[in-house]
């Protein structure tokens, strides 16, 4: 049976983002238990027997429920889209916007349990269904559907998910943080997904629902300070029971099935029984090592990605020393020819000094591009930065989108800053033409793509639609600080004197030479995002399972470095290839420094269909137009991330090596 993990963030907290930088550093051989650090408002919460309670510790411990998710739809629907068991009375946890955005709906549920007071099939409720009513039999039909698409239970107990332990291939334990609703036995006899784990489940074109859940609660007593226990893991075993006796269930007997062409009356019970387990061995801190340990690939990326990263330092290396030591002997020589008679005869590189500040066409959409490109790079560090430091634990849930859109929006400045410097030294006077389009063209396309996908997600009655009041909230963020923040940067940007280049201009331009097919615009754009893409398709393919196949992502430490990577990757391969076009005497370099890096988002594109066609299970239309349209929304926040880091590193290239050649 093929492992499915589902989207419950994990937190990664602070040690085990250093954890996985000693992992990169090869310095610990796996996750091991470490020493307690707490964020703030993720403190431990201290448990006791109801006749000791006080204060300082509580006896009553709650199971909220998340949303339901599969790996073959991208539509999340929240708990009470389902005909489960509803709580009676509760309060909902508050949502962040990073939760609302990724479609979590954390509710209550009529799971309630005593700290070590253990329940034995105890009855939560039971639903009756008749076939001949129109609702009765819509309900139904759902719960069908969503056993056929394998949708999974997301639990959660005191901030930590209820994980289904069962054996894989090769020996391994692999621990899902979640189980699934039930399962299916085609009309040909065939078991899907969870009904190969009982024989019993063998009725043809029959649903299989998981009715009954063991949970194993494990805690740990507190030996110092604070009195009461903590704890460090709840498990769980779905089960299915046909109960003979509705009023009083035992949990024996046949699996609670559904017969495809069942009709007239089905009457299902919910039951659960809970145990406790003190655990000595496990401690508050180091709680969720167990679910990162038996994830599949955490265990063999180790080597692939230190190889990649190797290989990338390697051809820095080489790159870096051709160009310092080619660059190092033109200079010399250009300069010593100054000082001879040949000095007519220049060429290479140096003979484009007159037209190399020339501004390039469509100046006004590459200074836009270069602002939101700006604006995406400083809030990919900063986020990726905290990321590292464990400030984003996703403990603290949804943090890291929320801490990455407060971020996109406070950083309105250095876009309208950039975007105007830039358009000025372009010799451009439309300046608000130049800010509208900053604050509204890359944005506008965003949110318009977003739009249109979310009222798909309207359509479809799915979790992961964003209510009104937030798109509200968004647009408010937009408009009432990003805009005038980018118009706060625009105004200085326009106020400063224009950049100074190190060469003066010639008015007329010069001609450019026929070039060869290598120094051709086209084939050295595509050849320009090979190296950086190489270096990220490995955590690509981790970013995209966690994404799609909601599996865990808590290696920040490495993806941090790859963001390093991949800037210096660029910078470099889009310095190389515009070293060689200056040297072919074509000074047209703005553009395509820009596109040359910003291609790797073209091959993040065709990695993302392949991903699509070969790693996913994803069916119908809805899923397949909000998978591309998400995807699309990649690959443009890409290209700008991509394209500016490599029009400054030429940027800065062309006006070092100009300022440093003596020009009459």
């Amino acid at each position: 049976m093929s492992p499915k993990l589902p989207a419950s963030s994990p937190p990664r907290g602070p040690r085990l983002l250093r954890l996985s930088l000693l992992l990169l550093l090869g310095m610990v051989p796996g996750p091991r238990p470490g020493s307690a650090f707490y964020l703030p408002g993720l403190a431990p919460v201290n448990f006791c027997d109801k006749d000791k309670e006080s204060d300082e510790c509580k006896a009553e411990i709650e199971l909220f429920v998340n949303r339901l998710d599969s790996v073959e739809s991208v539509l999340p629907y929240e708990y009470t889209a389902f005909d489960f068991c509803q709580a009676s009375e509760g309060k909902r946890p508050s949502e962040n916007l990073g939760q609302v955005l990724f479609g979590e709906r954390i509710e209550p549920s009529p799971y309630k349990f005593i700290f070590n007071r253990e329940d034995t099939c105890k009855l939560v409720c039971t639903k009756t269904y008749h076939t001949d009513k129109a609702e009765d039999k819509q309900k139904l039909d759902f719960l069908k559907k969503s056993m056929l698409l394998n949708y999974q239970h997301h639990w959660i107990v005191d901030n930590m998910p209820v994980t289904w332990c069962y054996d894989v291939e090769d020996g391994q334990r692999f621990c899902n943080p979640g189980f699934p609703i039930g399962c299916y036995i085609t009309d040909k006899g065939h078991a899907k997904d969870a009904c190969v784990i009982n024989s019993e489940f063998h009725e043809r074109d029959t649903f299989y629902i998981f009715n009954h859940v063991d949970i194993k609660i494990h805690y740990h007593v507190v030996e110092t300070g604070s009195m009461g226990a903590r704890l460090v893991a709840a498990k769980l075993e779905p089960k299915s029971f046909k109960h003979t006796h509705i009023d009083k269930p035992d949990c024996s007997g046949p699996p609670m099935d559904i017969s495809n062409k069942a009709s007239g009356e089905i009457k299902i019970a919910y039951t659960y029984s809970v145990s406790f387990v003190e655990d000595k061995n496990i401690r508050w801190a180091s709680r969720w090592d167990y679910i990162l340990e038996s994830m599949p690939h955490t265990h063999i990326q180790w080597f692939s990605i230190m190889n990649s990263l190797v290989i990338v330092l390697f051809l820095s290396g080489m790159v870096a020393m051709i160009m310092l030591r080619t660059l190092h002997k033109d200079i010399a020589r250009y300069n010593q020819m100054d000082s001879t008679e040949d000095a007519q005869e220049e060429f290479g590189w140096k003979l484009v000094h007159g037209d190399i500040f020339r501004p390039p066409r469509k100046g006004m959409l590459l200074s836009v591009f270069l602002g939101s490109g700006t604006q995406i790079l400083i809030m990919t560090f900063v986020t990726l930065f905290f990321a590292c430091l464990g400030f984003l634990s996703p403990a603290n849930r949804g943090a890291l989108m929320t801490c990455a859109v407060v971020l996109w929006v406070l950083l309105g400045t250095p876009a309208g800053y950039v975007a105007a410097r830039f358009y000025k030294s372009f010799g451009g006077e439309k300046w608000k033409t130049n800010v509208l389009l900053t604050s509204f063209l890359c944005p506008g396309i965003v949110f318009a793509d977003f739009f249109i996908m979310n009222l798909i997600l309207w359509g479809e009655g799915s979790s992961a639609a964003i209510p009104f009041g937030t798109l509200v909230a968004i647009l408010a963020l937009w408009f009432c600080i990003s805009v005038p923040l980018t118009f706060i940067g625009a105004y200085f940007g326009f106020k400063k004197n224009a950049i100074e280049h190190p060469v003066r201009t010639n008015q007329i331009p010069r001609q450019i030479p026929e070039q060869s097919f290598y120094t051709k615009p086209l084939p050295g754009i595509i050849m320009g995002g090979i190296l950086p893409f190489g270096c990220i398709f490995i955590q690509l393919f981790f970013i995209l399972n966690s994404i799609w196949s909601h599996q865990m992502y808590y290696m920040f430490g490495f993806l941090f470095l790859v963001f390093i990577i991949l800037v210096i990757t660029c910078s470099e391969a889009t310095i190389l290839l515009c070293y060689f076009h200056l040297c072919a005497e074509d000074y047209h370099w703005q553009w395509r420094s820009f596109l040359t890096s910003g291609f790797t988002a073209v091959y993040f594109l065709v990695y993302a269909i392949h991903y699509f066609f070969s790693k996913l299970q994803i069916t119908g239309t809805a899923s397949t137009i909000l998978y591309f349209g998400y995807t699309m929304i990649m690959v443009l926040i890409f290209f700008l991330f991509t394209g500016t880091i490599g029009f400054f590193a030429c940027f800065w290239f062309v006006t070092k090596i100009y300022s440093v050649v003596k020009v009459d």
